[in-house]
């Protein structure tokens, strides 16, 4: 069969026109268009003074010279009511990033503080102040990270991958230092410096204690396979909570070593921990082993632990006194998801919790837009036992992403039993660009501390709207009402930007009342005090300043010339782990996110986070969990996000912190 061919545009206007010239002459004016009657058409012009002004344009004012650099600064002052005191805060924070030609890249954050909280009313000026250095490159394959001023106790890599035990860094006003070669086939960490605890409301500032913070730390490989690392580290004084709060250092010298050995390969791995402590209670010792064995869809992950009283680290309270073993299934399908575990845990004293713990948790996706589940612990003992439920339902809709949420929990001692439960809510809605809003609603009986339950309800928000062009507003509020208790948290924060290098912020706080919640029953998490807070009002009005400069590669982590976008996103404390944000949850401020392992910024009081002018393209955004607090912490694949940066667009990423129900 012989194949068609078709005719190309100028082919068949060539024939048209060949056709029309072969037509008589007293033919052609039937086949030409009328022209119309009136006037003859003629173009409009504007007016330039009759033209809307264009808005402006923020690359306009860009100053491509030199290196890439930015530089922010914010005015601060603010009024707190707290209980039947006042005080006044006034501040200054700036910081920003500057890229070297031989020194790496800078990252700068901080604050200088004025304050009448003390009593009396004494003035106090303090402040905050964290300079990085990443990426520093030398001779050998070497690279090295800097810290000066305030910064958290570094720990090598193959410390921080804690299966069951969580060990926290500490918080100190000094240096750090870490050298790496090659793929972290040696490390080197060291800190010095004087202990403290963070204050201040919106401005953040560091109290120091009368103590000092040093650490030492090492990794290597010291074959294929195999890694082994080991860290020390000695503090004067213990972190303990106040009567408000917040925090004070309490003396108290304790000095720990921690050491790991670690072996894997495809599907395998072997980590084994021993520490030892030398604290004002005594002397104690721990060792625990975590074994990981993966086939297929199922992971399979045992260990064991002894880990004697009084053991200690650094100045914050973790596990001790209790020896026993674990373990934990889990499966992962197309559609199915579920995790199974089991504890045996005994007391070496006799003062601590002695008996079983079981967990389990399974999500089926059942379609596209419909996935349901549940969390199930128990934990039995010779003086109470207790059962923890949670069963949820996901939907996504035309209204957006939904979740219906019931918990449970019964618990029971030797003279009285406890019940517990709450319904939930939380739906986020799919909102055009520039707006984002999460709603919770949740009604439940509710016990604490051993008393009756009582009635709660509680109503929260979370989000943020363009009013305008140069007009937002984001925040978060919650009320919550009940027979025992009765509160309300506001975080609201309007912005206007005046231009594009200044904007002008105004932030209402307020926070009655604190709980923690009844459901959670792992005897392993460190236990968290119970606290009531006052009330706690407080005004912010706040100047601020941007402006970035440099080279075409002056976009943060970009080849010359290439197009950037901005990455903004928060980090916070994921009371249901479903990896989204809801309006009852909270945030984690303070702590460090890092953009491809070079660029350092901290979060906010809302726990929000901002890197402006980013390279389009692949980047990572990586969570350092110095300021978590426990029993929090980021599982594996929480601590580290590919993110996909779009120009002039918004890339967002929440990152949530889990802990063991």
């Amino acid at each position: 069969m012989t194949p068609r061919i078709l005719p190309t545009a100028m082919q068949l206007s060539a024939c048209i026109a060949l056709a029309l010239a072969a037509l008589p002459s007293d033919a052609r004016p039937l086949l030409q268009v009328p022209e119309p009657e009136g006037e003859p058409w003629s173009d409009n012009v504007i007016a330039p003074d009759d033209l809307a002004p264009l808005p402006e344009d923020p690359e306009a004012s860009f100053d491509p010279s030199g290196l890439p650099r930015s530089f922010q600064a914010e005015l601060i002052a603010s009024r707190t009511e707290r209980g039947d005191d006042s005080f006044h805060e006034f501040g200054l924070r700036f910081g920003g990033f500057r890229e070297t030609e031989a020194h790496g890249s800078l990252s700068l954050d901080a604050t200088v503080l004025q304050s009448d909280r003390r009593e009396g009313g004494e003035s106090d000026i303090g402040g905050t102040a964290t300079l990085w250095q990443r990426g520093l490159f030398l001779n050998g394959g070497w690279r090295g990270n800097n810290g000066l001023g305030v910064l958290n106790s570094p720990t090598p890599s193959l410390l921080r991958e804690q299966q069951r035990f969580f060990l926290p860094s500490v918080p100190y006003a000094g240096a750090s230092t870490e050298w790496i070669r090659g793929r972290e086939d040696l490390v080197l960490q060291a800190g010095l410096g004087r202990a403290g605890v963070f204050n201040g409301a919106r401005v953040v500032g560091f109290e120091l204690a009368d103590g000092n913070v040093g650490t030492v730390g090492f990794q290597w490989r010291p074959a294929a396979g195999w890694r082994a690392a080991i860290s020390a580290l000695a503090t004067d004084g213990l972190i303990v909570p106040d009567d408000f709060g917040g925090s004070f250092f309490q003396d108290g010298r304790t000095e720990a070593v921690h050491g790991a050995l670690a072996w894997s390969n495809a599907g395998n791995a072997v980590n084994l921990n021993l520490q030892a402590s030398d604290a004002y209670l005594g002397s104690a010792s721990g060792i625990w082993v975590d074994v990981r064995h993966e086939r297929g869809g199922f992971s399979h992950r045992y260990g064991a632990f002894n880990l004697q009283p009084d053991l200690a680290w650094g100045a914050q309270p973790i596990s001790n006194d209790s020896r026993g073993a674990y373990y934990r299934i889990a499966y992962q399908h197309a559609r199915w998801n579920w995790s199974a575990g089991l504890d045996r845990i005994a007391s070496i004293s006799g003062n601590s919790f002695d008996g079983w713990y079981g967990s389990g948790y399974a999500r089926y996706q059942a379609t596209a837009s419909l996935g349901y589940g549940a969390n199930l612990a128990a934990r039995t003992s010779n003086s109470q036992d207790a059962f923890s439920a949670l069963w949820f339902v996901d939907k996504t809709s035309q209204w957006g992403q939904s979740r219906l949420q019931l918990e449970h929990l019964h618990s029971r001692n030797s003279s009285e039993s406890d019940n517990s439960w709450e319904v939930s809510l939380d739906q986020t809605l799919p909102l055009r660009q520039g707006r984002r809003l999460t709603l919770t609603a949740s009604y439940g009986q509710v016990a604490y501390e051993g008393e009756e339950a009582s009635s709660v309800a509680s109503i929260a928000a979370y989000g943020g709207l363009n009013l305008g062009s140069r007009v937002t507003l984001d925040g978060t509020a919650r009320w919550t009402e009940g027979d025992a208790f009765r509160g309300a948290d506001l975080n609201l924060n309007l912005a206007w930007r005046v231009s594009s290098h200044w904007s002008l912020v105004a932030t209402i706080y307020e926070n009655q009342g604190s709980q923690r919640s009844p459901f959670i029953i792992d005897p392993l998490a460190t236990e968290q005090p119970f606290v009531n807070l006052p009330r706690d009002r407080s005004f912010f009005l706040s100047l601020r300043y941007e402006r970035q400069a440099g080279t075409s590669a002056g976009v943060l982590g970009g080849p010359p010339g290439v197009a950037a976008g901005s990455v903004t996103g928060s980090v916070f404390l994921d009371e249901n782990g479903d990896g989204e944000r809801a309006a009852s949850e909270l945030p984690a401020a303070n702590v460090t996110v890092l953009l491809d392992g070079r660029y350092a910024v901290r979060t906010d009081s809302q726990g929000e986070f901002e890197f402006p002018r980013v390279a389009t393209g692949a980047h990572t955004i990586a969570v350092v969990p110095d300021n978590l607090p426990l029993p929090w912490f980021l599982a594996e694949d929480g601590e580290s996000r590919a993110i996909e940066v779009r120009v002039r667009d918004t890339t967002r990423v929440d990152i949530g912190a889990r802990r063991q129900r």
